[in-house]
């Protein structure tokens, strides 16, 4: 296991690549990137209940408390042991991903300005 600091963005997707599980136990995460770009890459996650993330990941992911260290622990073991679930995982991350592209970004944004009207 290798625990990662700070990663250049464009060194992102070779680390991603190169990766067996992502792994991202954070307190609060605005949107998720992280997640999605890990499952854009096929990878299995495990990240928080925590915030966005549910919403964002759900049934593609295992979740955990992030302040609960035996709860990461197992989910941890749990995905290193079961190639089945990480397999899993892996297939609904990147089905889950195909939801969240700039092109939809952009119609959902394009909807919601067409609905709100505004004078100036």
């Amino acid at each position: 296991m290798k625990i990662m600091g700070y990663v250049d963005p464009k060194d992102m997707p070779s680390l991603l690549n190169h990766a067996t599980i992502f792994f991202l136990p954070t307190f609060y995460e605005g949107f998720g990137l992280p997640v999605l770009e890990a499952m854009a890459c096929g990878k299995p996650v495990i990240t928080s209940f925590t915030s966005s993330l549910p919403e964002i990941t759900r049934d593609a992911a295992l979740l955990v408390d992030p302040y609960n260290i035996n709860d990461m622990t197992i989910a941890l073991h749990t995905l290193a042991k079961n190639s089945a679930l990480r397999s899993d995982l892996a297939k609904r991350g990147l089905k889950r991903r195909a939801n969240y592209t700039w092109e939809v970004a952009a119609q959902k944004t394009l909807e919601i300005f067409e609905t709100v009207s505004v004078t100036v």
